[in-house]
């Protein structure tokens, strides 16, 4: 806990008019049972937060309003989400209890603080049970989704305001948050149709992970707005007056694009900034009554490509076809001035409002074209995944996230119903998406009349046709022919119960054996379980069943007052595989080191540069404890710095580089330019080698209808050096570009 500084008169002032702005956006909205919930909840969490303060030093009580203000405004929620977010902490961080909020609200009050009070104090992180409590969190946080999705909604509204103001946290906790937030909420926050927030989350996330990339974008965005307000006001003002003329009731809006997708860009497409023309989108807005709402976008459309020319393989019409979370516009990029590309969004009032707001404006149009049914689907989908059960919180996550995918296709029933399926989806999980019952038992499938391997992967238009046959049962294989979270759950699922079928004869030929040597059962199968290495019985049972070990093995022990003991000639040491951070201490000889880790010498743990992501001096590092081979030290930008971050945050440790230069780093690049065929391996040898006096370790160069391509690994003190190299190869002429480049994921 903080510590307890009382609250000051200009603070209290400051509390008042946060809560007053608040319940005046909202005031019209409110029952009188809203206003005396809404007094209450005002009244409880002033008091149980009153002596904490934040990192910042200002009140805390200022958290759960602004995080109120986001669900009312910026999400679009209305009172019962508000009062929720003004307790959301109360039952985690103050005096008060669930059964406090009990008596003072309503049963669905009641339900939604306690989706929102996290798990802390309920694992022990250290615990061989929990592989990951931030895992478990999520899970019970997502499990509220299918019951009341607001308590999500305000998960994410909370998480946005802690990312608005993360400015006064240490650099590793920063770094942890924002790897939960890209992992889960992110995607989440697509799923959900909430983009503006979405794309903060993604930006905050890029800020802190490669906070020099972000503020050369931003410096970039920036330096050119003026010549970029000029272009829009061209393209757009001979469509304006034509729109006027034909009486259509239109505004307009330029959005530029957001840091994070622009980044996305330069990465990979390999251009500079000024090369990328897409950095805006202009959207065309009409207000109009939904029944004429796709004919009028349509007709817009028509008018646009009147004055440019259309890129036809880049409409998207998501007026006729909705996406699978609800979003509606019509998308084309046209060939605007100057030979540019322009994208332009064509959508009607209440499609914009889904599209800023996501499921809560989506439910404020509820029953306009079946809109209900968009989530309904999506939420039974989620509901497959919950019921199923998981070996952890890591196995459900991972199924979790498969639902929240941003790319989909459409395919087809043999009757025609359509269906949406995640971008890589294969004709097994159809069967699976069609019932549970049709995935466990399909044999065949056909597609366009076609019969296709199980594991086929789809396309638009797709019309599949499923064989199935009451003796077909999933095995292991099908998990790799698969990637929704449902399929994936359902298999897992049938597999266990095979397994656990199998297990009884396994657990009935062991109670014989025991019953043979006259030994209790209960008693000595646990003793059975450590003889043979499994973690549990069910193992125990699955491996005699298939007669991967042998009961015949017992005869190493002997049986003592009713109990199985070991022969003295068969006991050996058993290696204590407990982890923690004193394992990986060096005993012996000791290296010197230019890292420190949690502001110590890293010299004093058996470490290593992990290889997925080649660190050098001068990036932004962390360590990450490993179950077996100590500890590692990745960049904050390696691809695998999400996924450990946001599921295994325990093991992080800060790491830092000391300022003295004591080792050379190995950097792989990629080089792409144009394939002269004079002259490219001396020149680039030549700038590396002679004029930078960077040693080569190794060099390749291909090259195909005038185009090369060059991986070279080069040796480096530093960051520093690495960036002066990345600027002379990139100046050389014929050279497109220069990346540095990470190896395949490898924890």
């Amino acid at each position: 806990m903080a510590e307890v500084i009382e609250i000051s008169e200009i603070e209290k002032k400051e509390i008042r008019n946060a809560y007053n702005r608040l319940y005046r956006k909202i005031r019209s909205s409110l029952t009188d049972e809203d206003k005396d919930f809404m007094a209450k909840a005002y009244k409880m969490a002033y008091h149980g937060h009153r002596h904490q303060r934040r990192k910042s030093g200002e009140p805390y009580f200022l958290h759960p309003i602004e995080v109120a203000r986001i669900c009312s405004v910026e999400i679009g929620l209305g009172p019962t989400a508000v009062i929720c977010a003004l307790l959301h902490d109360v039952v985690e961080d103050t005096e008060y209890t669930l059964d406090d909020i009990r008596e003072n609200f309503n049963p669905k009050i009641t339900t939604i603080v306690d989706g929102l009070t996290k798990l802390d104090g309920l694992y022990n992180v250290e615990s061989q049970d929990i592989e990951s409590p931030q895992a478990e969190n999520f899970k019970k946080v997502l499990s509220t989704l299918v019951e009341d999705v607001r308590v999500v909604l305000i998960k994410m509204a909370d998480r946005l305001h802690n990312l608005r103001t993360i400015d006064h946290m240490p650099v590793h906790k920063k770094l942890k948050i924002a790897a939960e937030t890209n992992y889960v909420y992110s995607p989440l926050a697509h799923r959900l149709g909430l983009y503006k927030i979405k794309t903060e989350y993604q930006d905050i996330y890029l800020k802190i992970t490669e906070p020099e990339h972000y503020h050369e974008i931003k410096e970039n965005i920036e330096a050119t707005q003026s010549d970029r307000e000029s272009y829009i006001k061209e393209f757009i003002n001979p469509i304006k007056k034509r729109l006027k003329k034909e009486g259509i009731p239109t505004r307009f809006l330029a959005r530029i694009k957001a840091i994070s997708s622009i980044s996305n860009k330069l990465k990979t497409k390999k251009v500079p900034f000024e090369e990328i023309y897409d950095l805006f989108a202009i959207r065309v807005i009409i207000d109009v009554p939904v029944e004429q709402e796709k004919s009028i976008c349509w007709q817009i459309y028509s008018v646009i490509t009147d004055f440019y020319t259309p890129i036809p393989e880049r409409l998207k019409d998501w007026v006729t076809t909705p996406k699978g979370n609800g979003y509606e516009s019509l998308h084309t990029t046209v060939i605007g001035p100057n030979g540019r590309f322009v994208e332009v969004q064509i959508r009607s009032e209440r499609m914009d409002q889904i599209a800023e707001k996501g499921f809560a404006a989506h439910w404020k149009y509820k029953g306009v074209k079946d809109q209900n049914s968009v989530y309904d689907r999506w939420l039974n989908s989620i509901r497959d995944v919950l019921d199923t059960q998981h070996s952890n919180a890591l196995e459900f996550l991972n199924d979790f996230k498969t639902n929240l995918f941003s790319e989909e296709i459409y395919v087809f029933t043999p009757t025609g119903d359509m269906r949406i399926l995640p971008k890589g989806a294969t004709a097994l999980d159809f069967a699976f998406e069609i019932h549970s019952q049709v995935g466990y038992n399909c044999t065949a499938i056909k597609v366009n009349n076609k019969l296709v391997p199980m594991g086929y992967k789809l396309s638009n238009g797709d019309q599949l046709h499923v064989t199935t046959s009451k003796n077909q049962k999933p095995n292991e294989n099908w998990l790799k022919m698969v990637v929704t979270g449902k399929a994936r759950s359902k298999i897992r699922s049938a597999m266990k119960e095979e397994r656990r079928e199998k297990g009884e004869l396994g657990k009935e030929a062991l109670q014989r054996k025991l019953r043979n040597m006259k030994v209790d059962f209960e008693e000595n199968v646990e003793t059975v379980v450590n003889f043979f290495g499994f973690k549990n019985r069910a193992d125990l049972y699955f491996s005699i069943a298939m007669d991967s070990i042998k009961l015949t093995d017992l005869k190493a022990f002997k049986v003592e007052q009713n109990k199985l003991v070991l022969k003295e000639t068969e006991i050996t040491d058993t290696p204590n595989t407990e982890i923690s951070p004193a394992k990986t201490k060096k005993e012996t000889k000791k290296r010197k080191s230019n890292i420190l880790v949690n502001g110590e010498p890293a010299d004093q743990y058996e470490f290593v540069m992990s290889p997925c992501c080649n660190p050098v001096n001068g990036d932004d590092i962390f360590g990450y404890l490993t179950a077996t081979k100590g500890l590692k030290i990745h960049r904050t930008s390696c691809p695998n710095a999400t996924h450990l971050m946001a599921n295994f945050g325990y093991r992080i440790l800060k790491a830092e580089w000391t300022n003295r230069v004591g080792s050379n780093f190995v950097v792989d690049l990629v080089i792409t330019g144009v394939d002269s065929g004079i002259g490219v391996i001396q020149s680039l040898t030549h700038e590396i080698s002679t004029k930078l006096g960077i040693n080569i370790r190794s060099f390749s160069i291909s090259g195909d209808e005038g185009y090369f391509e060059g991986k070279v690994s080069l040796v480096v003190i530093n960051k520093d050096q690495l960036n002066v190299a990345l600027k002379a190869i990139g100046k050389l002429n014929g050279i497109s570009s220069v990346t540095r480049i990470d190896k395949s994921s490898h924890l």
